[in-house]
């Protein structure tokens, strides 16, 4: 085709460069508004509770994606290393989501409940103590910096306003709920009836945690939350092609 005529006509050139951007905004655009429909619903998925939503804050502020993906590929040897493949449900209230593109270290999808609090508190402070071939950096200032939570109330409203389920009364608790997941001895049956029994999911894990009250509430204490939860909301059991014997993904091509 002879571009001259239309590198030399500037409203040709115009019109077509129109038509051409309004058919990409037509691909990438208009899928959006049924996304719901696309997305499988799950049963477990719930959205994260005032201390998970500040730790995952901390884990994008600390840049944790530009070295662990939260994505399992559906392929033999990612299933059988780190667990059943990534959901698209269990992304659907991340913004953005942590699906990263590098694996400096391993990915972290179904990292819930592998390893212990002190485990985790331990490997932020110095990873090398637990895992001596790790090239991760240290992370102690994240146990001594008190967690700022005096806008969760706002957090858990601009999530919501962004489609995340956060109901009137989460929003209201938000302070009460994120102390009461970081204090061992507080009374959390308030967090447990907002959260596990309204969205089915596994028991909010509350043991362990530094926090010992108002004001003293860490940064890692937030982080560990966070960790903790990832891959726990579903139980893969229930899943369609997974493997209960063996405990992973049933692949039947990759």
């Amino acid at each position: 085709m002879n571009h001259a005529i239309i590198e030399k006509n500037i409203p040709l050139l115009a019109i077509l460069t129109t038509i051409v951007i309004s058919i990409g905004a037509i691909v990438e655009i208009f899928p959006l508004f049924w996304i719901e429909k696309t997305v499988e619903k799950v049963e477990g998925i719930r959205p994260y509770t005032p201390l998970e939503l500040r730790g995952r804050d901390i884990y994008i502020r600390e840049g944790c994606y530009n070295c662990h993906s939260q994505m399992i590929r559906p392929f033999r040897d990612e299933v059988e290393r780190y667990g059943h493949y990534s959901l698209a449900a269990e992304s659907q209230y991340d913004h953005p989501f942590q699906w990263g593109s590098k694996r400096t270290g391993p990915d972290l999808a179904r990292v819930g409940g592998k390893y212990s609090n002190k485990w985790h508190r331990e490997h932020m402070r110095n990873p090398q103590k637990v895992v001596p071939e790790s090239v991760m950096p240290q992370y102690p200032w994240l146990e001594s910096t008190p967690l700022a939570y005096g806008n969760i109330k706002k957090r858990l409203e601009v999530m919501k306003i962004v489609g995340v389920p956060y109901t009137k009364e989460m929003i209201d608790n938000a302070k009460t709920d994120l102390m009461a997941q970081a204090n061992p001895d507080a009374d959390a049956d308030g967090l447990q009836a907002r959260y596990s029994e309204q969205f089915k999911s596994p028991e909010i894990r509350q043991e362990d945690f530094a926090g010992d009250g108002a004001g003293s509430i860490t940064e890692l204490d937030a982080l560990v939350a966070y960790l903790q939860m990832l891959g726990t909301l579903v139980d893969f059991s229930k899943v369609e092609g997974f493997d209960a014997e063996t405990g992973v993904a049933k692949i039947e091509q990759y």
